[in-house]
């Protein structure tokens, strides 16, 4: 089966398609520093969205795998004018849509909706940052939780692999 050609719509986030890997650094008022391995797909079918997952793991100081962290999934939606869209959601019981614009290879995204299950922590707002640097994906995400106002909380650079 052909690769579909990319939507136009998505000429201005093209640049995430593919397969990223990597590492960086997470921590919160409320729990240890850690550091942590990424790995990010970005996909389309040729319609004018792309699929996204996301897992994480904990790495020890020697930077072997010790046990999965966070995985997200979602459509990241193209808009008119350079806008988006994202619509995420999390196994911990927690949907989330940002909105946001892209600025050359600079994506910022701030959340417009948040829903949790009755299970889930309590999580009222969140802020992210993307950029290609040197070829990179940089990224960094900001939350509001447990009582904390919008806080630093994970930043990571990754590599395309594929």
């Amino acid at each position: 089966m052909e690769t579909p050609e990319v939507h136009p719509d998505l000429e201005h986030i093209s640049f995430l398609l593919g397969r990223w890997e990597g590492a960086g650094v997470g921590g919160y008022p409320s729990i240890e520093s850690f550091n942590f391995g990424q790995e990010i797909e970005f996909g389309h079918n040729g319609k004018p969205f792309l699929e996204y997952v996301s897992r994480t793991w904990l790495l020890d100081e020697e930077g072997n795998r010790v046990r999965p962290l966070a995985t997200e999934s979602g459509y990241w939606r193209a808009r008119p004018e350079r806008q988006l869209e994202v619509v995420l959601a999390h196994p911990t019981g927690i949907v989330e849509i940002y909105v946001g614009e892209v600025v050359f290879h600079k994506i910022e995204l701030q959340t417009d909706v948040v829903a949790r299950t009755e299970s889930a922590k309590e999580y009222t707002a969140g802020h992210r940052l993307y950029g290609l640097v040197n070829g990179n994906l940089m990224w960094a995400y900001d939350m509001a939780a447990t009582g904390h106002p919008l806080t630093s909380h994970m930043s990571g650079e990754l590599k395309k692999v594929a």
